[in-house]
């Protein structure tokens, strides 16, 4: 890449639990750089059919892994058919790429952005790819009000959640307060938990998952009446991914608050809220990058395919449409 030296990387986890490293890109920023092609030995040549170079957004299912869904696809030619009697060097430039979502390695799926270039043979093709991560940045107002979520059982238990907001950046700290209105059953342990939930397809046939991300112990002792326990959850250091709705249409990310308490005799007693999880820039944006903005490359040099991305707003809140 023509800006390896400053721009910046990400990780994101890789299919074998380890944590990958690649160059980090935003919505609507230029990908350039140099392919370099050496021959394996000196006065050897390469007879080829054309050698090109895509740019694909690409979203797989693991249990469908022979249907990969390319909802970006750009091609670049950088030579035509001939031969290499030499190492050859061919520069490439995709401008201003729409990049629509967050790179994402979930349980079902994956969703990986990715330079491949191809050099075309009359038997095998060489191939070789290199993963690009993208984050998607949000913003929304600071004026959001106090929400409270009651876990009860009738004359025995009344508990109030009052937290603080409904939206959290990846790096925000959830505030807020539980109140014990009415303790009539021996409560021995409370928690907070952050559940991510991952749907895969839609209908029936949809797959779903649920991974608790976080886990925050808020009590452990019986409680009395009229008590309340401040809380304070830090987001920053677990494996959080802004929420994301009808990906393409193909699926969802949502997370939930879960507010657990266990009796004496180890019932369980639990109220789920759903909350958004949405990033924020890192540090302020200037106006000449193009980062927020969804830019068109229609009418350039490249060939572009992009399918349907209706209904997809990654980080921005919309109707609850799964409760």
């Amino acid at each position: 890449l023509n800006d390896e030296e400053s721009r910046k990387t990400a990780k994101i986890r890789g299919e074998d639990g380890h944590q990958e490293t690649h160059y980090l890109f935003y919505d609507g920023e230029t990908i350039s750089g140099t392919v370099h092609i050496a021959l394996k030995k000196p006065n050897q040549k390469l007879d080829h059919q054309g050698i090109r170079i895509e740019f694909i957004g690409q979203i797989e299912v693991y249990y469908d892994r022979g249907n990969q869904h390319d909802f970006i696809s750009l091609t670049k030619d950088l030579a035509r058919p001939g031969e290499l009697t030499q190492n050859s060097s061919f520069s490439f430039e995709f401008q201003n790429v729409e990049k629509p979502y967050e790179s994402y390695m979930g349980i079902n799926v994956k969703l990986r952005y990715f330079l491949r270039v191809t050099i075309i043979r009359r038997i095998t093709d060489i191939t070789r790819e290199m993963d690009l991560i993208v984050h998607t940045l949000s913003s929304y107002p600071d004026a959001d009000v106090n929400l409270k979520m009651d876990v009860g059982i009738e004359d025995c238990l009344h508990i109030e959640f009052e937290y603080n907001k409904s939206r959290y950046h990846l790096q925000d700290v959830i505030v807020g307060k539980i109140y014990f209105v009415l303790v009539r059953i021996k409560i021995k342990h409370m928690e907070i938990a952050i559940i991510k939930s991952e749907t895969v397809g839609s209908g029936p046939n949809a797959a779903k998952e649920t991974d608790p991300v976080a886990k925050f112990e808020i009590m452990d002792g019986a409680p009395v009446r009229g008590e309340s326990i401040p809380i304070r959850l830090f987001l920053g250091g677990h494996d959080l991914a802004p929420t994301m709705r009808d990906v393409s249409k193909k699926f969802s990310v949502r997370y939930l608050l879960n507010l657990v308490l266990v009796d004496e005799e180890d019932r369980r007693y639990f109220k789920q809220q759903e909350i958004t999880l949405w990033r924020k820039a890192d540090k302020q944006i200037r106006k000449t990058d193009p980062i927020c903005n969804v830019m068109s490359t229609n009418g350039r040099e490249e060939s572009i395919k992009v399918n349907s991305m209706d209904g997809n707003e990654n980080g921005q809140d919309s109707a609850n449409d799964d409760q």
